[in-house]
């Protein structure tokens, strides 16, 4: 019997109004990895008036989406549109560097893919 690994790592931190997110995902993310992880991400960013969202997100151990959490985090994206500031996705995968750019058509806020997490953490500091 073969099990695979899959799932999302979360880190919250927050200061007054700013929140920085980073995230990891590991193998095919399903819609029960979304089921555990929004009301966290909800919780955090109800507790703000008007938050603004940094997110540091680890794509170098993903596979890809079930369809279904596709829609989740295309849902949850959609949600929080406005709140996002920056978006740093890191990771060895060109499917992920395209995703970054479609993910500026529903997402206010900045995205960009980098392949070093260095530079993507410098970034997501840069005023």
């Amino acid at each position: 019997m073969s099990t695979s690994k899959h799932g999302l790592s979360i880190g919250i931190e927050r200061s007054d109004s700013h929140i920085f997110l980073s995230l990891k995902a590991v193998g095919n993310l399903t819609h029960a990895d979304y089921e555990l992880i929004t009301p966290m991400l909800e919780s955090a960013l109800s507790q703000v008036k008007y938050p603004e969202v940094d997110v540091l997100f680890d794509g170098t151990a993903l596979d890809g989406w079930e369809l279904r959490a596709a829609w989740d985090d295309f849902k949850l994206g959609l949600k929080h549109n406005n709140e996002f500031r920056k978006i740093a996705i890191y990771g060895n995968k060109n499917w992920l560097k395209m995703s970054a750019k479609v993910g500026t058509w529903f997402i206010s806020g900045e995205i960009k893919y980098f392949e070093n997490v260095t530079d993507a953490i410098n970034w997501l500091r840069e005023e």
